[in-house]
């Protein structure tokens, strides 16, 4: 996961322009700490960042074509990039990088090659034949882009908002499957699945297919050259992806560089759901456990690095990024500099405790839908953030593109929550990967109730949380809140911590714009809290807000968090 960089069209280009260009792609140097790059054409800058996971001892950028006319710097990984250099066999390839594919398409097929990439991915590329650029985010906005315009008339990219929010008037989130073309003149759609209508779907479910395209999510995200593992917090969706992995780590080029042993990884504080049920899961697929722990005051402590590397001032956000941002640090000082995650199985099937209350199948489908349409801006960003803040790269087989199609094509009848047919929540998933003869998990793994990531750390780090803004936000101030910040208002002392602390990294307008708001309970879009009228008297994100769902949900009168109940497991 690399840091990106790109101003277009800038009336200065003078030296000092270059360096104040690199000036500012270091403020990315954590994404990128293995080399830096930078390419310069008249008033067009490129820079780039590396973490050099494919090819570290060639593959630099930016990277070019041929004759160097044409330049790209690219944040991502293709996964398919060697069956794409069979399509480009007449071209010259100057890396084994993966990503050098794109300048090389570009040529063959001209602006509509994106959606043969299959990856993570944000680009820039120039063409200084005629001075033309356009950029590209992946699919669904795993990896982090911003778009923005200076008051010179220039465009500027850039994979973190800290890059390009002194420098633009303007700036915004890049939208996931879009492509900004110079020539085109702005942004235009490139990915366009069935399921992004919302029409409600009627293919049956098929339990073979949906593992079988999860497995091979899972395996083309094993291409690395570099040591890796696995965030397990012994969850469904972490614990799937730990034990595919396993699986096939043998027969994969990764092991014979660096071994068949997989390395799992969980944080939490002491005695919390996770690294209980993770050390177990770990012990039944034989991996090599790296138990991380941190204390309350350790995460506050925290707060506002956190904010100033994610960059959002959304609560759930900041919650679960804290102890995943501490905990990546403790991955790199291990020499790991990749990992697979679980993000994204929650959003496709359905999985948070509150669509227990979905109250027909048309609803839960066009939630999911919403949700997997909104996850740059909440889990993706948190995944890829925290990890990238210490030159981690997280990646996340839940959301390949060829596996959401197919996720998303079922008929949704088959994810509703049917207590009186044994269906909890992600049922089609957990019996996909029930089998019996050569089981993937045990079976009390497989069906295990759903804990966000914020709750299973331990429930006291999210009651820690409020107590601590209880004390540094007065009771007076949050009754001028709506003074004070008249756009997605705070309405909770939590909320109004993290947006002083934000505020005061990204003062301007722009940057609040960039943060969603609305109700929420435990994860929920604003339409999905009608779901249940008390919702709207407990609007936590917590997954414990979902009343009469969670084993330890919150008392339905008293919004006060109550102590878990013992064997909330």
């Amino acid at each position: 996961m690399c840091g990106i960089l790109a101003v277009l069209g800038c009336v200065d280009n003078s030296q000092a322009k270059r360096a104040r260009i690199i000036e500012l792609s270091r403020r990315l140097r954590h994404r990128g700490p293995d080399w830096s790059g930078i390419h310069c054409h008249d008033d067009c800058y490129l820079a780039h960042q590396r973490l050099a996971i494919v090819d570290p001892t060639s593959g630099d950028q930016p990277l070019y074509n041929e004759d160097k006319t044409v330049v790209v710097t690219v944040n991502g990984e293709i996964y398919n990039h060697k069956q794409l250099r069979q399509k480009l066999s007449s071209h010259q390839f100057r890396t084994g990088s993966d990503c050098e594919v794109i300048a090389h398409l570009y040529e063959e097929y001209g602006e509509e090659f994106v959606n043969m990439l299959d990856g993570m991915f944000a680009f820039i590329l120039l063409d200084t034949r005629d001075k033309s650029f356009i950029a590209a985010r992946d699919a669904i906005g795993i990896t982090p882009l911003y778009l923005g315009w200076g008051l010179d008339g220039s465009t500027w990219f850039a994979s973190e908002m800290k890059a390009l929010s002194d420098d633009c008037e303007r700036f915004m989130s890049f939208p996931p499957g879009h492509i900004y073309s110079s020539k085109q003149g702005g942004l235009r759609r490139w990915y366009n699945p069935p399921w992004f209508s919302e029409i409600v779907p009627s293919t049956p479910y098929d339990p073979i297919l949906l593992r079988e395209t999860f497995e091979r999510a899972v395996v083309k995200r094993m291409m690395t050259d570099v040591p890796f593992g696995v965030l397990l917090s012994g969850g469904l969706d972490s614990s799937l992806v730990a034990s595919v992995v396993n699986r096939y780590l043998a027969e994969s080029e990764a092991a014979r560089q660096w071994g068949s042993q997989l390395h799992t990884f969980c944080i939490g504080l002491k005695g919390s759901p996770d690294l209980k049920a993770a050390k177990e899961v770990a012990d039944y697929l034989g991996t090599r456990h790296h138990e991380l722990y941190f204390t309350v005051q350790e995460g506050i402590d925290a707060l506002e690095e956190v904010i100033y590397h994610i960059e959002t001032y959304d609560v759930t956000t900041i919650r679960a990024s804290t102890p995943m941002f501490l905990m990546s640090r403790k991955i790199k000082s291990l020499g790991v500099k990749m990992v697979l995650s679980g993000e994204g199985s929650d959003e496709i099937f359905g999985g948070y405790l509150y669509f227990h209350k979905a109250p027909n199948k048309k609803e839960l489908h066009e939630e999911t839908c919403r949700k997997i349409k909104a996850l740059h801006l909440y889990d993706c960003l948190r995944a890829n953030k925290s990890t990238a803040a210490w030159g981690v790269e997280a990646r996340v087989p839940f959301l390949d593109k060829e596996f959401i199609e197919v996720a998303m094509s079922m008929d949704p009848e088959w994810k509703m929550i049917r207590r009186d047919l044994g269906r909890i929540e992600k049922w089609v998933l957990r019996n996909a990967f029930d089998d019996e003869k050569n089981p993937y998990l045990p079976k009390h793994i497989l069906y295990r109730q759903k804990e966000q990531f914020s709750d299973g750390v331990g429930y006291s780090w999210i009651d820690a949380l409020k107590d601590h803004a209880d004390k540094q936000v007065p009771d007076a101030t949050m009754l001028a809140a709506s003074f004070i910040y008249p756009e997605n208002t705070p309405t909770t002392k939590e909320g109004y911590l993290y947006r002083t602390i934000f505020e005061k990294f990204f003062p301007k307008n722009a940057a609040r714009a960039t943060v969603p708001g609305g109700p929420s309970v435990a994860c929920s879009t604003a339409k999905a809290v009608e779901w249940d009228a008390a919702w709207s008297k407990n609007l936590d994100p917590s997954g414990r807000a979902a009343l009469g769902v969670h084993e330890a949900s919150y008392d339905a009168v008293d919004t006060k968090v109550d102590k878990p109940k013992n064997g909330t497991l």
